[in-house]
């Protein structure tokens, strides 16, 4: 049974939409469990959203909850990760701000690459002063380094995590931009899209239904690969106050209140740091091989 639907699934003649985007979908995960390093990204991502959902039912403490008698326990049986310096448990708090880190990444993933893929396609199917306008800021933007505009941005908007959210999301979306554009150039003037305008598409029908979806593999990769520095970003602005508040526990927020502590209660910064560390990775593993897989130019699907 399982080869005779592994068969379907590989047919070179598939007879269906539902055929061909399963058949598809198929040969990217095949391709994806044969890179080892793609795979351990997977687990660490997959990981990452199982702690985010379930993590009252992980943490073994309230992570909000001070205790001045426990603080600065190393770590030990009862905590596993130690206590801060209010006697809060570091793992409960980990584990609850993979919810935060999470919601960060997701946020600006969804504001950002829709609206750099949708300026982009604009810019490269029009040409013109259409695209001088709208490359011309993305320049501008690109210029600039991300960390400086975001704390800029929050410095003008002010701390929190909304604020830090929109901030990450103003400084990503120049390269998403700048990916839908080059896209869109090489395929704009192609026979199939001259056949689709004979038909009487309008431009916005061209753009959405496809322009943009012959984009997605370029942007799934680039996003894959940018939540590492999305993730590093919000550390960046919790570690200067500007991120999420207190008590949240924000993974960058930990290290600044534990950098206090570093040379005799190193766990206090460290776990936190090794969270951060470790998803950054996972992200960055996937997004390789993510690459290797949906990018035609690299023979990932051969």
């Amino acid at each position: 049974m399982s080869m005779t639907v592994r068969a379907w699934l590989i047919d070179d003649s598939p007879s269906s939409r539902l055929q061909a985007r399963l058949g598809r979908a198929w040969r990217i995960c095949a391709a994806l469990m044969r890179n080892p390093l793609a795979v351990a990204g997977a687990v660490i991502i997959l990981t990452l959203v199982l702690t985010a959902i379930f993590a009252p039912l992980i943490a073994t403490h309230d992570p909000l909850k001070q205790d001045l008698a426990q603080r600065l326990l190393p770590p030990g049986a009862m905590n596993w990760m130690g206590t801060d310096e209010l006697g809060r448990d570091i793992w409960s708090r980990v584990v609850h701000g993979a919810r935060i880190t999470l919601v960060i990444v997701l946020m600006v993933a969804v504001l950002a690459a829709p609206a750099g893929l949708v300026l982009g396609a604009v810019a490269g199917y029009f040409g013109g002063w259409t695209d001088r306008i709208i490359m011309g800021v993305t320049d501008i933007f690109l210029s600039l380094p991300k960390l400086i505009l975001a704390l800029a941005l929050v410095a003008a908007l002010g701390p929190g995590i909304e604020n830090a959210v929109i901030a990450i999301a103003i400084t990503t979306w120049p390269a998403y931009a700048r990916i839908a554009r080059a896209e869109t150039l090489t395929f704009k003037n192609s026979e199939f899209i001259a056949a689709i305008r004979l038909q009487g598409a309008s431009a916005a029908r061209v753009i959405l239904g496809h322009v943009l979806p012959l984009c997605t593999s370029s942007m799934i990769i680039r996003v894959t690969l940018d939540m590492a520095g999305i993730i590093l970003t919000a550390a960046g602005l919790g570690f200067l106050g500007l991120g999420a508040q207190p008590p949240l526990p924000e993974w960058g927020a930990m290290i600044a209140r534990g950098r206090t502590f570093i040379l005799d209660q190193w766990w206090v910064a460290t776990m936190p740091g090794f969270a951060i560390v470790i998803v950054s990775l996972g992200f960055c593993f996937l997004g390789d091989g993510l690459r290797d897989v949906l990018d035609p130019k690299s023979g990932g699907q051969q």
